[in-house]
C-alpha cells in the first residue's frame, strides 16, 4: 500500500498488524476473505478498464485536461440555472472549508447548532420570500420539489379527484418528471395554458403554476388559484426567489405550496447540481412537508437550541406508510444560499433582482426597436423572441462569441440574463439577432442603468411588503462581520475535521483535499446543464470514465449519473424494473419483497414506483429468513416485480445464502434489486452483479468519497444489467441520445439535471483515479479490519448484536446497549450525549434495532482515533456501573446531564455528586483538544410541542 491510498487510509502496516493479532487473523486479505462468502468472491480479470493509481499530481493534471475540453461560455439558457457570483468569503469558508463540507446530518443536535442555524436562516428566507408560513431545510432540486408538492397536494386536497393541472408554460424538465412520476402513482395529468386563460377541469386535487413561466411570462395566476380551491383542489407554485424580491409572494396570490430552487443565490451551476431546491406550506400543511424540517427547542438549561423537528414524518421511519422517499436535504447548498442572503441582505437582494430586470428590459427594448417581436412584454430575466431568421442561426451566432441561448422552435429564441451580465454581453446577443446596426468587430455597449424594471409587469403584482426583517438578514454587512459569523457558526459544530464520526450505515470516510480541489475550477463550476455537447466534451468523457468504472466494479452493464440522492437511485432502479416487466407484457407485477432489515427508504421508494411492499422476515441473526421468503414468494408468484436487499446487510454482516435468495426470486420471475449503501465493506472483494442483482443504487458521497455536507450533497448512481439498461433514466435536454443516462425510453428522467449533480462527480472521479482497483481493495479491507477490531475490543463490555458464520462483522458493528440499560437504567441516548463529552459524534442509535449503538470506523481513521474511541466506549461503562452501584444517583450523573457545556460548569453553584472534571475532562488526553458543546440536552418533545421553524427573535439569545 502506498501513494494517495496510504494517505487516505488510516491504519498502516504496523496497525494493521496489531489489529489482525487481535482478532486472530495473518493478513487482512484472510480476513476479508473469511468474512465474505467463497461463493461471490470476485474473480481476477485479465484486463481492466480502470487505471492504475496516479498520484495526486497526476490526477490533477489529468482533470485539467479534461476541464480543458469544457467551454466556459456565457449561458444565458435560464429554464432555472443561472450564474451567479458566489460571494468569495462564502466560498471560502463554507464551500471550501471542512468544517461545513465534512459534517453530517444533524441528529445529534447538540453538536450540529452551527448548521442548524444555518438551515433555520435557509427557512426563514424562503418563507419570508414566498409568503408561506412553513419552509423546510430544503430539496434536491426544483423539478424533485414540483414532484413533492404535487404528492403534498393530493395529500392535503379534500377532492377525491386523481387529477392534477400543469401550466403549459412551467420548464420542461419539470414537465418530463412529472410526467414519470405521475404514472407511477396513478395521477393523471393534465396541461393547460393557463395564462392565457384555459379553464380548469370541474374535478381536480390540484394545480401547478410556473412563476414566472418558462417562457419568462409574468402573470396573475390568483384567479386560477381561486378556481383551484373552488374544485377543492391545492394550487402550488414554483417561483423564482430572486424574482419574488420584485414580484408578489405567491402566499399573497393564494398559493398553498411553493416550490423553487435557490441556485442562483450564489451557488455554481455546475453542469446542474448539486443545488438546494425548495419547499413552503401554508400554515396547516407543516406536517405534510418532505424532507427535513429545522425547529427551536430548548435545552436542559431552559436555553434556545436547534433540532429536526417532527423527525416521526420522515420518510426513512414511516416506511411503506411514507408519502415521498426523500430522507435527506442539500445542507451545504442550502448553507450557501442562506449566506447570500445574510451577506447581501434584503436590499442587497432587491439591487441585484433590479438589475436583472432592468438588463432584460434593455435588450427587449433595442430588439423591439429593431422590429423583432416577443412572446410577452410581462417579463423579469427572461424573454423570448420571434428570430429574423432560423432560430439555429442566432444561436449559433451567439455561440460564436461565446454564449449559450435556448432554441425555443425553429423561429424563437429564448434569452436569460443573471446577475453576471454585463451591457457587453448584452450587445453580443442584440448582435447575434442580426440587427442592422449591429456589427460584429464592434460590438457597442448596450446601457441598460435607465432602463425601467419589470416595465410591463402590472402594477398589482409588484411586491410592496418587507422581508428579510430579521436581524441576521441585517447585521453582517461587512467581510469581517460575515468572515467571524461563519466561523461562529462552524466553530458550534462537529465534523470530520474534529474527529472520527463512526456511523454506521452512512460511512463518513476521509474527503481529501486533491479530490475536492476541481469543484471550484470555473470549467467545471460554471456550466449551464443544457449546454451544447460540443462545449461540456470534457464533463461528458470525465461521466463515461465514471460510468464505465462503476459498472466494473459493480458488475453491471451500464450506469447512469442522473440520480441526485441515494433515495432518487433507489427509485430509478424500481422504475426500471417496472418498466421491463410492462414492456413484457407483464404489467401484474406490482409486489416488492422488502427484508424487515432493511432502511425505510427502500419501502418508501417501492411506494412511490407504485409498487406494493410485501415485508420479508430475518431470523435472529439478521439474516434473510429464507423459509419466509419462499413463502412470500409462492404467494405472489404471479405479481412478483422484485426483491430489495441490502449486501452487507443493514445488520452489518455478509449474508451466505444470498445466491439462494436472488436464485428463488429470478426463478419466479422476479427481479433483485441490491441496495449498494453498504458497498464499502465489498468493493473489490464481491460484485452486486455477481451476487444475481439486476440493478442498483451507489452512494457516492458514502463509498466514493463525495462528503456529506450536513446532510447533502449526495449523489447515487443506479446500475444495471443489460437487460435493463433502455430502462434506465432519460432526459429531454441530454447532450448524447447514445450515452448510457441519455437514451430515451420509457423510464423518464428522476432529476431536474441530465446528469444530476454533475458539479461534484471530480471528486469521486478523483478518488477513484488515485486509489486505483488495489487502493479501492485495500480500503476495503481496511474498513472491514477496524470494525471487526473494534468488535473484538468492545465485546466484553457491549455485546455484539449481529455476527456471520465466523463471528465476523462487515464494516460495521451492532453494540447492544439493552443489557446495560437493564443493568444500571443509563440508555442509549445517556450514552450517545456522553460520548460528545469524551470528543465524539455518537455513532447511529437505534438502527435498524433500538436500543443499540451502530459504529461504521471507516478506512479513513487511525489506530490511535479507534482507540480514543474504544476507551471512551470502555470508560462510559464503567461510569454507568457506578450508577447502579449507588455511587452516583440515577438522576444526576455525569451520563443523563450529558453533555456539558462550559457554562454548565461556571454558572452558579457546582451542586452535583461528581466533579467538574469528571463532567467535562473524563480523560486526561481532553484538556488540550476539548471540543466544548454549545448547548445542553436538548429537549425534542417541547420543539414539536411549540413548532418554531423560522430564526427567533434576537431576545430569545439573550
Amino acid at each position: 500500500m502506498g501513494g494517495f491510498a496510504a494517505r487516505h487510509i488510516g491504519t498502516d502496516h504496523d496497525a494493521q498488524r496489531r489489529m489482525l493479532d487481535a482478532i486472530g487473523y495473518e493478513s487482512v486479505d484472510a480476513l476479508v476473505q473469511a468474512a465474505v462468502p467463497a461463493s461471490i468472491h470476485v474473480r481476477e480479470r485479465a484486463t481492466t478498464d480502470i487505471p492504475p493509481a496516479a498520484t495526486e499530481a497526476e490526477a490533477l493534471a489529468e482533470l485539467r485536461t479534461l476541464a480543458s475540453q469544457n467551454r466556459v461560455a456565457r449561458p444565458m439558457i435560464g429554464l432555472g440555472y443561472y450564474d451567479t457570483f458566489t460571494p468569495s468569503v462564502i466560498a471560502r469558508n463554507v464551500l471550501e472549508n471542512p468544517s461545513w463540507y465534512t459534517a453530517y446530518t444533524p441528529y445529534q443536535p447538540e453538536i450540529s447548532q452551527g448548521r442548524l442555524e444555518a438551515l433555520i436562516n435557509f427557512q426563514t428566507m424562503v418563507t419570508d420570500l414566498t409568503g408561506l408560513a412553513t419552509a423546510n431545510a430544503s430539496m434536491l432540486d426544483e423539478s424533485t420539489a414540483v414532484v413533492e408538492g404535487m404528492l403534498v397536494a393530493r395529500r392535503g386536497s379534500k377532492a377525491t379527484s386523481d387529477v392534477f393541472v400543469v401550466d403549459a408554460d412551467a420548464l420542461p424538465q419539470t414537465k418530463a418528471l412529472l410526467r414519470v412520476r405521475a404514472a407511477a402513482v396513478g395521477v393523471r395529468l393534465v396541461e393547460l395554458d393557463l395564462a392565457h386563460g384555459a379553464t380548469l377541469p370541474d374535478e381536480l386535487f390540484g394545480v401547478f403554476v410556473q412563476y414566472p413561466g418558462a417562457s419568462g411570462r409574468v402573470w396573475d395566476p390568483s384567479g386560477i388559484i381561486d378556481a383551484a380551491h373552488v374544485a377543492g383542489g391545492l394550487a402550488v407554485m414554483a417561483a423564482d426567489l430572486l424574482a419574488l424580491t420584485l414580484l408578489r409572494s405567491p402566499g399573497s396570490l393564494g398559493a398553498d405550496v411553493a416550490v423553487g430552487t435557490t441556485q442562483r443565490f450564489g451557488v455554481p451551476l455546475g453542469f446542474g447540481g448539486p443545488h438546494a431546491g425548495y419547499m413552503a406550506v401554508r400554515q396547516g400543511l407543516e406536517r405534510q412537508l418532505p424532507g427535513r424540517l429545522v425547529g427551536v427547542s430548548q435545552d436542559a438549561a431552559g436555553h434556545p437550541a436547534y433540532r429536526l423537528a417532527l423527525q416521526t414524518r420522515e420518510q426513512h421511519i414511516r416506511r411503506e406508510k411514507a408519502t415521498s422517499n426523500i430522507c435527506t436535504a442539500q445542507v451545504l447548498l442550502a448553507v450557501m444560499a442562506a449566506m447570500y442572503a445574510v451577506y447581501h441582505g434584503p436590499d442587497g437582494l432587491r439591487a441585484i433582482a433590479t438589475d436583472v430586470a432592468r438588463k432584460a428590459e434593455a435588450l427587449a427594448e433595442r430588439l423591439r426597436s429593431y422590429g423583432l417581436s416577443l412572446a410577452t412584454d410581462a417579463f423579469f430575466d427572461t424573454i423570448r423572441v420571434s428570430t429574423p431568421g432560423p432560430a439555429a442561426r442566432v444561436i449559433e451566432r451567439a455561440r460564436s462569441k461565446g454564449y449559450q441561448l435556448f432554441w425555443v422552435d425553429d423561429a424563437t429564441v429564448g434569452v436569460s440574463v443573471d446577475e453576471t451580465t454585463t451591457a457587453d454581453d448584452l450587445a453580443a446577443v442584440a448582435w447575434a439577432f442580426g440587427l442592422p446596426d449591429a456589427d460584429e468587430h464592434d460590438v457597442r455597449d448596450l446601457p441598460f442603468a435607465a432602463a425601467p424594471p419589470l416595465a410591463g409587469v402590472a402594477q398589482v403584482l409588484r411586491r410592496e411588503d418587507e422581508y428579510l426583517t430579521h436581524p441576521v438578514f441585517r447585521t453582517h454587512r461587512s467581510e469581517t462581520a460575515m468572515m467571524r459569523y461563519l466561523k461562529q457558526l462552524a466553530d458550534r459544530d462537529y465534523a470530520l475535521d474534529r474527529g472520527m464520526i463512526p456511523l454506521g450505515s452512512c460511512t463518513m470516510k476521509l474527503n481529501a483535499a486533491t479530490e475536492m480541489a476541481a469543484v471550484s475550477w470555473p470549467e467545471f463550476s460554471r456550466v449551464h446543464p443544457f449546454a451544447p455537447e460540443a462545449d461540456v466534451r470534457g464533463y461528458l468523457a470525465m461521466i463515461e470514465q465514471l460510468e464505465t468504472w462503476l459498472a466494473e466494479l459493480t458488475g453491471y452493464d451500464s450506469v447512469s449519473l442522473q440520480p441526485n440522492a441515494g433515495s432518487q437511485g433507489e427509485l430509478a432502479g424500481l422504475l426500471a424494473i417496472r418498466g421491463y416487466h410492462d414492456a413484457n407484457g407483464e404489467a401484474d407485477r406490482r409486489v416488492c419483497l422488502i427484508p424487515s432489515s432493511a432502511h425505510g427508504t427502500n419501502a418508501a421508494s417501492a411506494v412511490l414506483a407504485g409498487l406494493r411492499v410485501v415485508v420479508v422476515a430475518c431470523d435472529d441473526a439478521g439474516n434473510v429468513d429464507l423459509d419466509d421468503l419462499r413463502m412470500k414468494i409462492a404467494a405472489h408468484a404471479d405479481e412478483l416485480a422484485a426483491l430489495m436487499i441490502t449486501y452487507p446487510s443493514t445488520h452489518g454482516v455478509y449474508e451466505h445464502d444470498v445466491l439462494e435468495i436472488t436464485q428463488a426470486v429470478h426463478d419466479a420471475g422476479g427481479q433483485v434489486y441490491v441496495d449498494g449503501a453498504n458497498l464499502n465493506a465489498l468493493l473489490g472483494f464481491a460484485r452486486f452483479g455477481d451476487l444475481g442483482g439486476d440493478v442498483s443504487h451507489l452512494n457516492l458521497h458514502k463509498t466514493f468519497a463525495i462528503p456529506h455536507g450536513g446532510g447533502g450533497p449526495g449523489v447515487g448512481p443506479v446500475a444495471a444489467k443489460a437487460h435493463l439498461a433502455a430502462y434506465l433514466p432519460s432526459h429531454p435536454f441530454s447532450q448524447r441520445r447514445d450515452h448510457a443516462g441519455g437514451v430515451v425510453f420509457e423510464g423518464g428522467a428522476v432529476s431536474a439535471a441530465p446528469h444530476g449533480s454533475a458539479g461534484i462527480l471530480p471528486i469521486s472521479w478523483a478518488y477513484m483515479r488515485m486509489m486505483g482497483t488495489s487502493g479501492l481493495r485495500d480500503a476495503t479491507g481496511a474498513a472491514v479490519l477496524a470494525a471487526n477490531y473494534i468488535a473484538v475490543r468492545l465485546r466484553e463490555h457491549f455485546p455484539v448484536l449481529y455476527t456471520g458464520e465466523d463471528g465476523l462483522v462487515a464494516h460495521e458493528c451492532i453494540l447492544d446497549l439493552r443489557p446495560l440499560r437493564e443493568e444500571t437504567g443509563i440508555t442509549v441516548d445517556d450514552v450517545a450525549k456522553r460520548l460528545v463529552d469524551y470528543g465524539f459524534h455518537a455513532p447511529t442509535m437505534s438502527f435498524p434495532v433500538a436500543g443499540t449503538l451502530m459504529v461504521e470506523p471507516t478506512e479513513s481513521e487511525d489506530l490511535a482515533e479507534l482507540e480514543r474511541f474504544v476507551e471512551a466506549m470502555i470508560a462510559i461503562k464503567a461510569e454507568a456501573l457506578r450508577v447502579a452501584a449507588g455511587e452516583w444517583p440515577s438522576d444526576d450523573n455525569p451520563l443523563v446531564n450529558a453533555p456539558h457545556t462550559a457554562e454548565s460548569l461556571v454558572v452558579g453553584e457546582w451542586e452535583h455528586p461528581y466533579s467538574r472534571q469528571e463532567a467535562v475532562y473524563p480523560v486526561h488526553t481532553l484538556v488540550r483538544t476539548k471540543y466544548w458543546p454549545p448547548v445542553r440536552r436538548i429537549d425534542q418533545a417541547y420543539g414539536d410541542r411549540n413548532l418554531v421553524c423560522a430564526c427567533p427573535p434576537i431576545e430569545a439569545f439573550a
